[in-house]
């Protein structure tokens, strides 16, 4: 007997959002379902970005709606959405630089009152990143790329959310950081049972990692589909995966090579 789906966590109906005269975003509509990782792939400018920030209150939609936990949240202070449970964790880190690693990580907990379920949480983001217990005194500031984002998402982590948004979380860093940050991510999501959105132009690295997938573009879902379909679709390995349709054997050769690069 097939388990019944896990509900919904995350519902956008219809969102369109805009700057000023600009529509980023026209009629999405998404679901992301409790303890799954699901994410959005589309070129620059797709519109990626201002999914979450309208999600978590950045930017007010102009049209449609947010439901989140069964409740909406449309067009709410992000401070209200941070203690329902949704954290986001922003393109580019946005660490706070002039204060601790472990002062950027109470940060993210200032919204909890229950500090000896907080303290776990701190363990168990050094758990996941040891470096930043190494690193707890020095200023976030003087971090490594790659430390910074291991911070950014530990911060998201000790609001205890249900839901995190990341975006953009490979960028700027190493394959090899890239795969760490992920295997983490995957870590978190099945340890946890945290629910993830991403965003992420590495589209190899997220159609692997990630449940179901979402195909932006010009501000438009074009495409979707459980990640193990949207691999094998041409459009998604032409365009997306850097794949053309040459054979099976240069497949495999071409898979093995990326590989190890």
């Amino acid at each position: 007997m097939n388990a019944s789906p896990a509900p919904e966590l995350l519902v956008l109906a219809n969102v369109e959002s805009a700057y000023g005269p600009i529509r980023a975003i026209r009629g999405i509509s998404l679901k992301v379902r409790k303890g799954e990782i699901a994410t959005v792939l589309g070129s620059n400018g797709a519109g990626k970005s201002t999914i979450l920030r309208t999600i978590s209150g950045v930017l007010d939609p102009t049209r449609g709606s947010v439901q989140f936990d069964g409740h909406d949240i449309t067009a709410h202070e992000p401070s209200d959405i941070v203690r329902r449970g949704l954290m986001h964790v922003p393109e580019g880190r946005e660490v706070f630089p002039l204060l601790s690693v472990h002062d950027n990580l109470m940060m993210g907990g200032y919204t909890r009152h229950d500090r000896d379920a907080l303290m776990r949480d701190l363990e168990a983001v050094y758990g996941y990143f040891p470096i930043l217990r190494e690193r707890a005194r020095q200023d976030a500031g003087l971090l490594s790329g790659g430390q910074q984002q291991m911070l950014a998402i530990s911060r998201a982590l000790m609001g205890a959310p249900q839901l995190v948004l990341l975006d953009e979380p490979s960028l700027g860093l190493s394959p090899k950081l890239t795969r760490e940050i992920f295997e983490i991510v995957v870590r978190i999501n099945r340890e946890r049972g945290t629910t993830i959105l991403l965003v992420e132009q590495n589209a190899n690295m997220a159609l692997n990692v990630a449940d179901y997938g979402y195909v932006l573009e010009n501000g438009r879902i074009v495409m979707e589909d459980a990640c193990d379909r949207l691999r094998e679709k041409e459009d998604i390995r032409e365009f997306y995966l850097g794949m053309k349709e040459a054979g099976v054997r240069g497949e495999r050769r071409w898979k093995k090579k990326k590989q190890w690069r």
